[in-house]
């Protein structure tokens, strides 16, 4: 990346990047798709199965992005790689997904978690109110501009809140899931009914982008790498560390709510941990879980917030953007204009989408950007044999084969389920190429 992106101070530790990459990955995935995950793998095998699959995935994921993270330690993470690896032309494409699907369906997805569990701990209802939305998806709306507000302030801020809420999550998490699998309950019984073979395969596919929304956020903290302090070391540690943390808490966590709930009570619960709470410490706890819920997924909405709206910030002190989105606030040195930015459409896509809309859409846009980045490692040695690589990831044609195998798997299998969402999908990021062509003929003439 030009030194020009490079304006924003280095005020992270490992422990912060760490606590990033952690808490903007356990969010709204582990309270709200298990759901998902349950009624479209159909049986108990195959929903732990999902999840242990979607492990290894994001592991090896973390493994090939420590090895980029530590070589190109850039702000931006995975467009700062692929315009190393690829050129302006594929960064720019994954830019432009970032800013018209990515970031607002991820956005909304998160707040709209944080508000449903915030409204159930309060007791109130989530009935339709002004144009007919849904009261969560205006509570949504306001968090997104609440949370905006203390990235503007700093990244530093945004790091504290980042810190207590993940130590929460975690706790709460660990202790449920412990408590769960020590108490036992109705455990898994009879499969949720499926149709043919073939609707079932689809199924997995399906159930497998949920189990990935869950796990996305491994590769975050790369967003903020040109923010943190030594970063040849700390990167990698971070994604390697803070990606372990997080298979190991899903396993747990999941394997608790099968102990108490059935498999079909689990996909009948779109807000499984309250009622997981409830059935192993009685009504009264279902209230105290979801305002626990509540403030974890309100961190990770803080850590989609802190890393996102660097993309837009790299790609505009790159000239792919509007300038002014590359404005450094004069006290707070935040990328102040991108964070409203990403606000104002998060805020947008909350209002005119659902959950699963919003998730599956983010899924199965950011994957095969993802597969380029893991498939670059290899590139990269071979273009750039000399870069100097603090990190290198062993045996990394195996970690490459699995991701990728496990990307392709996916997306194909959710197409045979819902063709006209991945061909939709497929388009949105398709427009890239006039407006690419429409900003470098503009650069030109300027």
């Amino acid at each position: 990346m030009p030194d020009r992106a490079e304006r924003l101070p280095r005020r992270l530790g490992l422990a912060s990047a760490i606590f990033v990459l952690v808490g903007s990955t356990i969010g709204s995935g582990i309270f709200r798709t298990p759901a998902v995950v349950a009624e479209r793998a159909g049986t108990p095998a195959a929903f732990l199965g999902a999840w242990a699959a979607g492990g290894l995935v994001a592991l090896a994921g973390a493994l090939c992005l420590a090895e980029l993270g530590a070589a190109l330690p850039h702000t931006g993470g995975i467009y700062a790689y692929l315009r190393r690896i690829y050129g302006r032309r594929v960064a720019f494409a994954f830019g432009w997904a970032e800013l018209v699907v990515l970031r607002p369906a991820a956005y909304g997805a998160i707040a709209v978690t944080t508000a449903e569990y915030g409204l159930r701990a309060l007791g109130a209802a989530d009935a339709p109110s002004g144009l007919g939305i849904p009261t969560s998806q205006w509570v949504a709306a306001g968090l997104l501009v609440a949370m905006g507000a203390v990235g503007r302030r700093g990244i530093h801020r945004a790091a504290a809140v980042q810190d207590v809420t993940t130590v929460i999550k975690i706790a709460a998490l660990v202790i449920l899931a412990a408590v769960a699998i020590t108490a036992g309950g109705s455990g898994p019984t009879a499969p949720s009914p499926s149709s043919s073979p073939v609707a079932g395969v689809a199924g997995i596919g399906a159930a497998m982008a949920a189990v990935f929304w869950s796990y996305d956020g491994w590769s975050d903290v790369g967003f903020v790498g040109g923010e943190i302090r030594r970063p040849a070391r700390n990167l990698p540690l971070a994604f390697l560390i803070g990606t372990a943390v997080v298979v190991g808490v899903y396993g747990l966590v999941n394997v608790g709510y099968l102990r108490v709930l059935s498999l079909d009570a689990v996909a009948h619960s779109p807000l499984v941990a309250a009622d997981a709470a409830g059935a192993v410490f009685g009504a009264p706890a279902e209230r105290w879980v979801a305002a626990l819920v509540a403030v974890s997924t309100l961190g990770c909405l803080n850590g989609s917030l802190m890393t996102g709206p660097r993309v837009f910030y790299a790609m505009a002190a790159d000239g792919l953007l509007p300038r002014a989105l590359a404005r450094v606030h004069p006290k707070h040195a935040s990328p102040a204009a991108a964070i409203d930015l990403s606000v104002g459409l998060g805020a947008l896509f909350v209002l005119a989408r659902t959950f699963a809309q919003l998730a599956d859409q983010f899924v199965l846009v950011i994957w095969p950007f993802y597969a380029l980045c893991v498939v670059g490692v290899l590139r990269l040695r071979r273009c750039a044999p000399d870069l100097p690589r603090p990190y290198r990831v062993r045996a990394a044609p195996l970690w490459v084969l699995v991701f990728c195998a496990a990307a392709i798997a996916m997306v194909a299998s959710y197409a045979v389920a819902s063709p006209w969402t991945v061909a939709a999908n497929a388009g949105l990021v398709a427009a890239a190429i006039p407006v690419y062509r429409w900003i470098q003929r503009r650069g030109r003439a300027a």
